[in-house]
């Protein structure tokens, strides 16, 4: 089954074309970074616009990439949620056009279950069950995949998102935009114990007892505190050991986290755009090999926003019928469990 899948959730216009969940036909995206780097963060009035301007092209060279036509394309996939609304909405009512114009299936697929059909695009082997840990710039997540269309949370950030606040201490640090990937890069070869950071620790309210939920907010403010405290003395941050310390307090954080909540033997996978974090994917093969847990990993590539992924999981949502109406709409919100 060939299916034509369409992502604009946030700054990232895209399209692709993929076969049967697995193989990717043409994989084509449209970034914003360049227009939104002056503002040090997505506007999502300007996001909307450049959808506008790209969601043809990019549907267009997709296809021509793939070696098909219209006519060739068994449904449509796109993300209806959640992301920005201005710009799911460009991508939800553009796929609405094609379907009724070629008489289509829609199929609308959750974004986060997509990041997680990242992963099988590049793993052919790969099926559930197993465990995701779901880490981007706005979510932070773990989840235990029981189907193809089935998850059940295990736990989430009760704040900020993983790469929300390396996003933002980034930026404090005058690094360019995107933060999270420069300091990344940054951070290469640099002194993880530099600089000291705490490691939330939360509770469950119901059973009292520890909790796998995330919260990133206190350690995005003691870096910035850390920061603002230089700047006050003016004193010196050694950037590179900055940004290498505060790396290795995420990472740590998520993949102790991911390690906790699964089950012996369990195959673990790493979806959304942290998860291209060098230190995160080193530090979590390290991590289950000596726990003996298998872990999957998704290319770089389909770490961050795409279509193929979208493509990916919108042949499992049609397998299961889970097909839209020309009434479907976007949503700005949704849990990843809802259809």
């Amino acid at each position: 089954m060939t299916i034509l899948g369409i992502e604009s959730s946030c700054d990232e216009t895209a399209a692709a074309v993929v076969v049967d969940g697995r193989t990717v036909r043409a994989s084509v995206v449209a970034t914003q970074i360049e227009a939104h780097k002056r503002f040090g963060g997505v506007v999502p009035e300007i996001a909307s616009r450049m959808h506008c301007e790209s969601i043809v092209p990019v549907v267009t060279q997709a296809l021509a990439d793939a070696n098909v036509t219209l006519a060739d394309i068994d449904a449509v996939a796109v993300t209806g949620a959640p992301g920005l609304i201005g710009a799911l909405l460009v991508g939800v009512n553009f796929a609405k056009g094609l379907s009724m114009a070629m008489g289509l299936p829609l199929v609308p697929v959750h974004h986060l279950r997509g990041h997680v059909a990242s992963n099988f695009l590049t793993n052919p082997d790969l099926a559930p069950p197993f465990l995701a840990l779901i880490a981007s710039g706005g979510h932070s997540h773990i989840v235990r995949v029981t189907g193809y269309t089935q998850y059940e949370i295990i736990a989430q950030t009760r704040d900020d998102a993983a790469g929300e606040v390396m996003d933002k201490v980034a930026r404090a640090l005058g690094l360019p935009y995107p933060g999270g990937v420069h300091m990344d890069v940054t951070a290469q070869g640099s002194n993880a114990s530099a600089y000291k950071f705490p490691r939330p620790r939360l509770v469950d309210a119901d059973t009292g007892k520890p909790s796998l939920d995330f919260s990133f907010s206190g350690l995005k403010t003691a870096a910035l505190n850390q920061i603002n405290s230089a700047k006050q003395k003016n004193a010196d941050i050694n950037i590179p050991d900055f940004c290498a310390s505060f790396r290795e307090a995420v990472c740590a954080y998520l993949t102790e986290h991911t390690l906790r909540a699964a089950h012996a033997g369990e195959t673990v996978v790493l979806a959304g755009g942290v998860c291209a974090n060098e230190r995160l994917r080193s530090m979590m093969t390290d991590s289950c090999q000596r726990a003996g847990l298998p872990l999957v990993l998704p290319e770089k590539r389909y770490c961050g926003d795409n279509a193929a992924m979208i493509a990916a999981q919108g042949y499992y949502e049609w397998q299961a019928g889970h097909v839209a109406g020309l009434d479907f709409n976007a949503r700005a919100g949704a849990d990843i469990c809802e259809q």
